[in-house]
């Protein structure tokens, strides 16, 4: 069987290097095809599939999630407040051990050394779910994360222990500023360990309770942390004990979770009753992208998968049709080898083993595209991700592998099927051509299914093109580009509340200030970024919460003007309403006709936060914004004066002339000089936030299209290939045609003809696929049809054009035949 083999591989070996031209076409268009899949099974792994690094007993980990119902609709998602983490865990009994955590951007080090860098926020049982011993030294203890305040040290990430340190012993004991806070490093985490965030990977691991208590000194916030449910920001870890199931876990937690829901309502009267918020806990997949239910940015990936698989078919028809082509044109060789006692098997031997060989080789170059291309493809899916590689992944290569083994099986097997069914005889004597364009028929099935496919790709980008450009033409009632959000980072700084209120107004002076800055203003929220609402009471409403959540900024009185956000009755935040002014506000739209409906709101009475608390008046009605959601949101928002609503938080929107982003750095380094010791500003542009948002529809655009022109490029060569062949078969048919008084143009347009018809019915069989498909593609798309008839007329037209210009490239050769040449051609 060796023998055999090596003698089939020199053959194949022999045989594609007389050609290389046909080599090194059916080697690309493999590479193209096998590197799309390999690119973006590497990303979809790590998303939906691959446990983290080192994970002990995956299947038994859970990421946890709280579900409760608004308005009708459940909404879950994994943020809880610490007090609820430790309810949970006292209060259930199916799990072996429970760990909080999140991940956050903080600042390292001092000076101008300092970086932001990511750093993983754990409890100290946080480590025990994984079989990961430190590299050095230890990990924190429970007696270290001890709320309130717990004990500053920090276990560093191998990498950055290397990079940064030199690989040194001595490191432990030694000091890092982290934040606000100055930690004591006790250790250092293996190499491959990297917590929940493998492509998002921490520098170092700290304490929540170090995190958090810092975070609380901050902010001058007096409130216990750890025991109020005032701050959500964290999520929680779970493993199931040994034969506790997944519905039995789920339920514990549920039970639990309305245990900790009573308890909140008790200090929180103003919260939804537990009837209408019917509570319950999900124990979930560990991978966050996955969650209770996929992610949109997941079902995109998971689509742009499907849809790198069909331009790997596309490719592999291609590549049937070409070697399909060479065996038409081997058939007398092939019958004279049968004739001499060759086996039939011997030669489908033969056949793969070729086949296989090219899949091999486009498996390797598509290894090279899917390491080079694809790391654009990651640097969209997988954030931070440039050290993900695809050579160094034997996950990612055995994929490649079966999927080279698959595109050569299948790319052979249509040259398969045509010698198995050799006339031996009837070739033996046939002539050169006599007979082969009616064994081109399964060439042209290969063509159509190709255009049809081709249809199902460009129907998608269309889709998601159109759906990207509902998205960018939404009416925010804000402007974008122009705009920056400027952040505080005191890093631990202590300022007392008027020093607090001075730095502020010192960097808005200061920004006002800055050439090529128009206007600027105080905030303490950002739209899809950071929320805050408070509970309403309006007298005749029994409860606000009923009709929605009500979100608020306390903002200055060139807020307005420097977002771009229409007044539409009464008048905006004002100069005059100071600290101990009368209390006033500016309501949205959406949120005057709410409370409301079919009077005046200029004037009404707003209590916020208690029902004691003083009036605020509405002086100004403002045009509806979208901060939580660009679909249906609600927009229920209003405005109170800085002065008068937590002066000592927030930060800045700056507006500039022109487009924000070039001038960040700029801005940045100004707004720099005032702020105090070891503090600094972030300059960030809101379309760089609002991105965040548009991001699976952009991609989904951005890589439909990338791949249908592709597919569509790859079913243009196939067209033309097969015509071009069968014009080469018909020079007598087309000889004769013009000797019996055809002139040029009939020629042309009987070649025409036929391309367009193979065109149409693969259009006609892509339009069917694609109308069914819809169903499914249809909530991924933003205020778009799947079935839009705008989308399926212009893909049509294109794919008919384009197989209208493959079709006559050839149909020139065939009105140039010359009819005594043809009539003399065998």
């Amino acid at each position: 069987m060796m023998d055999t083999l090596l003698q089939d591989l020199r053959y194949a070996l022999r045989t594609l290097a007389k050609t290389p031209g046909f080599t090194l076409g059916v080697v690309l268009t493999l590479a193209l095809g096998i590197g799309a899949n390999v690119a973006m099974f590497s990303i979809l792994d790590r998303m939906l599939f691959r446990p983290p690094p080192l994970l002990r007993d995956p299947g038994a980990v859970h990421r946890v999630y709280l579900a409760r119902r608004y308005r009708g609709e459940e909404f879950s998602n994994s943020a809880m407040q610490y007090a609820r983490y430790t309810d949970l865990t006292n209060w259930t009994s199916s799990f072996a051990r429970t760990a909080a955590f999140t991940e956050e951007d903080i600042a390292i080090g001092v000076g101008t050394d300092a970086r932001e860098m990511r750093v993983g926020i754990v409890s100290a049982s946080f480590f025990g779910f994984f079989d990961a011993p430190p590299a050095l030294g230890r990990y924190f203890t429970a007696a270290e994360d001890t709320p309130p305040n717990g004990t500053p040290v920090a276990v560093l990430a191998f990498a950055f222990w290397q990079t940064r340190y030199g690989g040194r012993n001595d490191v432990l004991g030694s000091t890092l500023q982290i934040g606000p806070s100055v930690y004591t490093i006790v250790g250092v985490a293996p190499e491959g360990f990297f917590g929940l965030w493998p492509t998002q990977r921490p520098v170092a691991f700290i304490p929540v309770s170090c995190h958090a208590s810092a975070w609380a000194a901050m902010r001058l916030r007096n409130e216990s942390w750890w025991t109020t449910y005032q701050w959500t920001w964290m999520s929680m870890l779970v493993q199931r004990k040994p034969g506790v199931s997944l519905a039995g876990a789920t339920a514990d937690l549920t039970n639990a979770l309305l245990k900790s829901y009573t308890a909140q309502l008790a200090t929180s009267p103003g919260m939804t009753p537990l009837a209408l918020a019917r509570p319950r806990g999900i124990v979930a997949s560990v991978l966050s992208e996955r969650g209770p239910k996929e992610s949109s940015f997941a079902k995109v990936a998971t689509w742009i998968s499907g849809v790198a698989l069909i331009v790997l078919l596309i490719a592999c028809a291609n590549v049937a049709n070409l070697l399909l082509a060479r065996v038409l044109r081997r058939r007398r060789e092939i019958a004279v080898r049968l004739a001499l006692g060759v086996s039939r098997v011997r030669l489908l031997s033969q056949l793969f083993t070729e086949s296989v060989l090219l899949a091999v080789l486009g498996g390797l170059a598509g290894l090279l595209v899917a390491e080079w291309g694809g790391a654009v493809l990651r640097a969209q899916f997988l954030a931070k991700s440039s050290d993900v590689s695809v050579m160094g992944d034997a996950r990612t290569l055995l994929f490649g592998g079966v999927a080279a083994l698959g595109a050569g099986l299948l790319s052979g097997l249509a040259p398969a099927l045509v010698s198995s069914h050799t006339d031996v005889a009837g070739d033996l004597k046939a002539g050169a051509r006599e007979g082969t364009f009616q064994r081109s028929r399964l060439r042209i099935a290969l063509l159509v299914l190709q255009g049809a496919l081709s249809v199902v790709l460009l129907v998608g980008a269309g889709l998601f093109v159109r759906s990207l450009r509902h998205v960018q033409v939404i009416p925010l009632g804000y402007d974008v580009d122009p705009l920056l959000f400027v952040e505080l980072n005191l890093r631990g700084v202590r300022l007392d509340s008027a020093r607090n209120v001075q730095l502020r107004q010192e960097l808005l002076d200061a920004a006002q200030g800055i050439p090529g800055v128009e206007f600027a203003t105080r905030q303490v929220t950002v739209p899809f970024w950071g929320s805050w609402n408070q509970t309403l009471y309006v007298a005749g409403i029994d409860s606000t919460n009923r009709l929605g959540e009500f979100y608020l900024n306390a903002v200055t009185p060139d807020y307005f003007a420097t977002l771009g956000t229409r007044i539409l009755r009464g008048r905006g935040v004002a100069a005059q309403d100071g600290a101990h002014a009368p209390g006033v506000m500016v309501v949205s739209d959406a949120m005057a006709k709410t409370l409301w409906p079919g009077r005046d709101p200029i004037g009404q009475c707003v209590r916020v936060g208690a029902d004691t608390a003083p009036c605020r008046y509405v002086v100004g009605v403002a045009e509806n914004i979208k901060s939580q959601k660009l679909g249906d949101d609600p927009g229920l928002f209003y405005y109170l004066p800085a002065a008068q609503w937590h002066p000592q938080d927030g930060g800045l929107f700056i507006r500039t002339r022109g487009e924000a982003t070039p001038q960040v750095e700029t801005i940045r380094r100004r707004l720099q000089q005032n702020m105090p010791g070891a503090s600094y500003v972030t300059v960030t542009p809101l379309r760089d936030i609002l991105g965040q948002q548009t991001r699976s529809w952009q991609l989904g655009a951005t890589m439909f299209l990338a791949f249908g022109a592709l597919a569509l490029a790859l079913a243009a060569i196939g067209l033309y290939s097969v015509m071009a062949y069968n014009v080469s078969q018909r020079t007598q048919e087309l000889g004769v045609r013009a000797a019996l008084g055809a002139q040029q143009r009939d020629l042309v347009r009987l070649v025409v003809t036929e391309g367009l018809t193979l065109g149409a019915a693969g259009v006609a069989i892509g339009v069917v696929i694609a109308l069914a498909g819809g169903n499914w593609l249809g909530p991924l798309l933003f205020q778009e049809s799947p079935h839009d008839p705008l989308v399926f007329g212009f893909v049509t037209a294109v794919l008919l054009g384009v197989t209208g210009l493959a079709s006559f490239v050839p149909s020139r050769r065939a009105a140039r035949v010359d009819p005594m040449v043809a009539l003399r051609y065998e």
